[in-house]
């Protein structure tokens, strides 16, 4: 299965994703492509949606101290659901859909997030830190929403003017 990143302003990256059914080779396949692209564009997380397909899927692999990723730390979640929130924390967050942009983001420190693994066991997860920071923002994609979404007015139109701006320049030089 071959899989390409879907960049803003794509449309795709507004829809909503559908509850995964069927845990089938299908989806094996899905994750198992989406592993990498995560790791060559330079990515901690993915979220199904941002390679075109519509199903609440994503996976996260945050890097140890030293930078390394390895395999063993990836992290699967299928139909994902956050049941609690506490305190906040904000991150300069980036995201591979919008590529080369990052902005502080103020998000919960911590979550606890019900989800299915690639078999369809039912999984529990308490996060903090980097790890919750990314899981909110791949749930954010499977409900449409990109970090963009959450800045300020004056901040999103400044944002607009410059990603236009990057665009023509990535359009000349190619």
């Amino acid at each position: 299965m071959k899989l390409t990143i879907v960049e803003y302003p794509n449309k795709k990256l507004k829809e909503k994703s559908l509850r995964v059914e069927k845990f089938d080779s299908e989806l094996h396949d899905l994750l198992d492509a989406m592993y990498p692209i995560m790791m060559e564009s330079n990515g901690i997380g993915l979220a199904a949606i941002q390679v075109a397909h519509a199903k609440q899927v994503l996976i996260l692999n945050i890097p140890e101290e030293d930078g390394e990723q390895p395999y063993e730390n990836l992290l699967e979640m299928i139909n994902p659901v956050i049941t609690h929130k506490s305190g906040t924390t904000t991150y300069q967050e980036g995201c591979l859909s919008v590529p080369q942009f990052y902005e502080d983001i103020t998000r919960y420190e911590n979550i606890t997030v019900n989800y299915q693994d690639r078999d369809g066991n039912t999984k529990t997860l308490e996060a903090d830190g980097l790890l919750s920071i990314a899981i909110q923002h791949e749930v954010d994609h499977l409900n449409g929403i990109l970090f963009i979404d959450k800045l300020s007015y004056s901040r999103r139109k400044k944002f607009e003017k410059e990603y236009k701006k990057l665009q023509k320049e990535k359009k000349r030089s190619s």
